[in-house]
């Protein structure tokens, strides 16, 4: 072969290889073209498949419950730690007036009461004679006063009632219920006057305390029962005095032992002495416990309102959940349809959080069962195909 032909066939050979090269350049640029949509395509898909499908029936089981979101003027709160305290004035202490020895019990600790009940029996000696004194007054006093004034000297007249009266008194200041002591004078039987008397609850509550056992010798003033009703009880907060500017009587307030079950209160109180140990100014607040859950003794968080702010659009912190590092709701559409939605959270303020972006006024979203609901997500996301 001669050179020239030589040189022919070398510029064919390139000429080809140029051409294969460019064909390779334009496949290895349409290939990830189709690499991107086919991931796209993927991407859509799962788009699609985390979607959590749930009947009504299925919402009602899972305990998942719905709620338009929209704005609300939300109060601004402080909290402070409180103490659960009987409420004194709903409270009696009972004690003997007199030295008596304890005869018998008629409660115990935790019983329910209501007023005029006999809590215990005591016998004494002091309130014998006083009762034997109650019996012969009375009697002098019914004979004289059927005699008339007309047959007795005035002045025995009157020293018979005011003995009557006097012998009255003494044993009703010893212990003795007006109804008792009536029935001891209209039975006229000195052998009644054994010195025993029936101490009574002077109002309806719960027995919180009963220190004492039967044959016991009590001195007077010795509390024996301690009775509350606990149907409304008192929380004392304490707090610094700069914090209380915006406090005042009948302010809305609300405690919680647990931090998820809140009991609604009102501020009733503020201390106007400082504690000498801690420098804070204690709040009395009265809280409604008809359900019987706060006693005397417990710790609580007290949130209290010191004012209302702008209505600005807020979600229940129940239906707020992190995914992936950021605050997520669970969208309901078509009524049976979840969706995780993103949003941008702004402040919490006491169980609500603000919403910035990422909601609209009215949507529905899940306030109750997320974590279920994300459960089911995330079993979703694993290949299960669609949750339901």
């Amino acid at each position: 072969m001669n050179s020239t032909a030589r040189t022919t066939v070398m510029e064919n050979l390139m000429k080809n290889n140029q051409t294969l090269w460019a064909v390779c350049l334009c496949m290895a640029l349409i290939v990830p073209t189709n690499a991107q949509e086919e991931e796209h395509d993927d991407h859509e898909g799962e788009e699609e498949s985390s979607a959590i499908e749930l009947t009504a029936e299925e919402q009602r089981s899972a305990g998942i419950v719905v709620a338009a979101i929209g704005p609300r003027a939300l109060n601004e709160t402080l909290r402070v730690p409180g103490e659960v305290v009987i409420n004194a004035y709903r409270s009696a202490r009972v004690t003997p007036r007199i030295t008596a020895q304890v005869a018998a019990r008629h409660v115990r600790l935790g019983d329910s009461v209501i007023p005029g009940q006999s809590l215990v029996t005591l016998s004494s000696v002091a309130m014998a004679e006083a009762q034997g004194a109650l019996v012969v007054a009375n009697r002098e006093w019914q004979r004289v006063k059927s005699l008339g004034r007309e047959t007795v000297s005035e002045r025995r007249y009157t020293e018979a009632q005011v003995a009557q009266q006097q012998a009255l008194a003494k044993v009703l200041a010893y212990g003795m219920t007006a109804v008792q002591a009536n029935t001891l004078m209209q039975s006229g039987d000195a052998s009644k006057a054994t010195g025993s008397f029936d101490l009574l609850a002077p109002q309806a509550g719960t027995v919180l305390q009963d220190d004492f056992i039967v044959g016991e010798l009590i001195e007077p003033g010795r509390v024996l029962i301690d009775i509350s009703d606990e149907s409304v009880m008192w929380v004392e907060a304490q707090t610094i005095p700069n914090g209380l500017s915006k406090i005042g009587d009948g302010t809305t307030a609300r405690v919680t032992l647990d931090g998820i079950n809140w009991f609604e209160g009102t501020v009733i109180q503020r201390h106007h002495r400082l504690d000498e140990t801690t420098r804070t100014q204690g709040l009395r607040i009265e809280v409604d416990n008809a359900a019987d859950r706060l006693h005397p003794g417990q710790f609580v968080e007290v949130e209290i309102v010191t004012g209302v702010g702008a209505p600005v659009l807020a979600v229940p912190s129940t239906a707020v959940t992190m995914i992936e590092g950021e605050p997520n709701v669970f969208r309901l559409e078509e009524g049976h349809e979840f969706h995780a939605e993103r949003f941008k959270a702004g402040p919490t303020v006491g169980d609500w959080v603000v919403v910035l972006a990422g909601l609209a006024d009215g949507e529905e979203i899940a306030v109750d069962g997320v974590f279920h609901l994300k459960s089911l997500m995330l079993k979703s996301s694993l290949g299960e195909g669609h949750a339901h």
